[in-house]
């Protein structure tokens, strides 16, 4: 029984296997061509070096035949000066003798030289040549040299036998007659260069196409090889890719966040064992999800992450960091919802609810808590990168106030009333700066929460908004951290309750580049204003605040500012003032 399992195993296809038989099909079909492209490359080569090294070479011989034989002209005329002088330079004579001799023996040695290149090229029957042309191009060649040795040896030598006589009359003929002669034979040597030359220019040519023509026969080998490969693979890789396909389907469904399903289990090799291990990492994923939506619905869900996988979640036992955070409130929502039954006031709290906390999850905060109709929120490490967190809450900050401008518009619907009181509008603060962050409670319950100085600050100044008639205050640390991607304006400094250092503190106009020229006057006069207040000259304090007023009827800040200048002529403050607002005095 034993044996029988091990055969069976053995004869189970597996993907190693199926892979192999794929590679040894490519790699047979690749020799193939790989084995043909070589005998071609081959060929080539070798009507490349038969070019190079034979037609080239021979044409070089006959292009010096013609250099010989002027060498050869030249050494006759300085025999012929050296005999005419007086007294005749019979050793210059002699020595030119030698070299004409010697050049008549070169030019021999250079036709048989071309003769012989010639006759090699017609004797390889493996390369392509038009032997025909080349065999009339020997003849000529033969006859030119024949001629040469003849007429030209004839004329040498009755020259020879003028000077040896002394009539130079008739030497002076001879020699013209010898040059005349030598032009014409120099003439036949230059016509077979021309034919010599043409034949190499055919040659190349046809040497040329024969390798476009490999080229050709290569690539479509090549492509031949590769679609027989590629149909050879899909009709191996069926049995493989389906089942990865439907694995694969799977995977995405379960990135997409479809947990429900399941894939069915088609093959005994390793991606059958990979299916049912997918199938129960999903049931486990399942599992794990149903958590996350259960805890989600009360806990923000990345919290949610930290929770179940401590290790995503570095501060769950504490840390100090710098952090962000958000108060919103809406002002007067609680005295418009009395009077509502509580079904309509949870409709319109989970309205209102929902429409503050988009603008916090879409720039990455964490929803810390709901407080009645307040929020609380807060953005940093590990949920958002240090350098992002002021710029995203101030960046949220001016959607929400955004939001609720449109909400008020809403709420009449949704209270079944006609119209809502005026100062019913979004108020924001935030803070930036070292808190304690982690999960804090009792042995009961816990809570991934943040504390500290500026969650405190961060609360004060959402209610410091109903002061000033503002909409959004921020602290200086986080107006700094924003850096460009708001504009904003120094509204005042503060010392808050439970703090005895004062707080410079700014509001939120818009985004950055988004102020009309109404807003931009505004703050410039108020800058103004608060620059004369600090100043402690109340008349261009009072003057600046007024103009700021006109360019914005209606600013909070600046009827806030105005009053209290109004206040300070009539009770100035003490010598030892330092231009900061103390939220407990009167």
């Amino acid at each position: 029984m034993a044996v029988l399992l091990d055969q069976t195993s053995m004869l189970r296809p597996t993907i190693r296997k199926r892979i192999l038989g794929i590679a040894i099909g490519l790699i047979f079909l690749m020799a193939i061509t790989s084995a043909l492209s070589t005998v071609m490359t081959r060929k080539i080569a070798h009507q490349l070096d038969e070019f190079s090294s034979k037609y080239v070479e021979a044409y070089g011989h006959l292009a010096r035949m013609n250099v010989r034989s002027l060498e050869q002209a030249l050494a006759l005329r300085r025999i012929v000066i050296g005999r005419m002088q007086s007294p005749p330079d019979m050793a210059f004579s002699a020595d030119q003798r030698k070299i004409y001799e010697t050049k008549g023996q070169e030019i021999e040695q250079e036709a048989q030289a071309a003769r012989a290149l010639i006759n090699a090229i017609i004797d390889d029957v493996s390369t392509e040549s038009d032997n025909a042309r080349l065999g009339r191009i020997d003849d000529r060649i033969e006859r030119v040299t024949i001629d040469l040795r003849r007429y030209l040896g004839e004329e040498y030598m009755r020259l020879l036998s003028l000077l040896d006589a002394g009539n130079f009359a008739e030497a002076r003929a001879g020699l013209a007659r010898t040059d005349t002669l030598r032009d014409e034979l120099n003439q036949r040597i230059e016509d077979i260069r021309t034919d010599m030359l043409a034949q190499v220019r055919s040659d190349a040519v046809m040497t040329m196409r024969d390798q476009k023509t490999a080229i050709v026969i290569s690539v479509v080998l090549t492509l031949l090889a590769g679609i027989l490969g590629l149909m050879f693979s899909l009709f191996i890789s069926i049995g493989i890719t389906r089942p990865v396909r439907r694995l694969l389907e799977g995977t995405r469904a379960v990135e997409a966040g479809r947990l429900d399903g399941s894939i069915d289990v088609t093959t005994r090799d390793e991606i059958g064992q990979l299916t049912t291990a997918f199938n129960n990492m999903v049931e486990q994923l399942r599992h794990k999800e149903h958590l996350r939506e259960t805890f989600g619905r009360y806990v923000d869900p990345r919290v949610v992450e930290g929770l179940i996988d401590p290790q995503s979640l570095a501060a769950s036992n504490g840390e100090r960091r710098v952090m962000t955070v958000l108060f919103c409130d809406m002002k007067g929502f609680t005295s418009l919802s009395e009077g509502t039954t509580p079904q309509g006031l949870v409709k319109v709290m989970n309205h209102y609810l929902s429409t503050m906390s988009g603008p916090i999850r879409s720039h990455r905060g964490i929803i810390d808590k709901y407080i009645g109709d307040a929020i609380m929120a807060y953005w940093g490490p590990p949920f958002t990168e240090h350098g992002e967190q002021a710029r995203l809450a101030c960046l949220a900050a001016v959607e929400m106030a955004d939001r609720g401008t449109a909400l008020r518009t809403e709420l009449p619907e949704l209270l079944g009333v006609r119209t809502v009181p005026s100062d019913c509008e979004v108020r924001i603060g935030i803070a930036t700066g070292e808190v304690l962050v982690g999960s804090i409670g009792s042995e009961f319950m816990m809570s991934y929460t943040v504390m500290g100085d500026a969650v405190n600050l961060a609360s004060r100044l959402e209610s410091v908004n109903k002061i000033y008639g503002s909409h959004s205050l921020v602290s200086e640390a986080t107006i700094t951290a924003a850096g460009d991607a708001v504009e904003s304006r120094e509204i005042d400094r503060l010392v808050v309750v439970g703090q005895t250092r004062p707080e410079a503190v700014f509001e939120i106009i818009g985004r950055k580049g988004g102020l009309t020229e109404k807003q931009l006057a505004l703050q410039a006069r108020y800058a103004e204003g608060l620059a004369a207040y600090r100043s402690r000259r109340w008349d261009d304090a009072r003057r600046a605040f007024q103009a700021a007023l006109e360019a914005v009827p209606g600013d909070g800040p600046s009827e806030a500012m105005a009053h209290r200048v109004e206040n300070f002529q009539a009770n100035p403050p003490a010598a030892d003032w330092d231009g900061a607002w103390r939220l407990d005095q009167k």
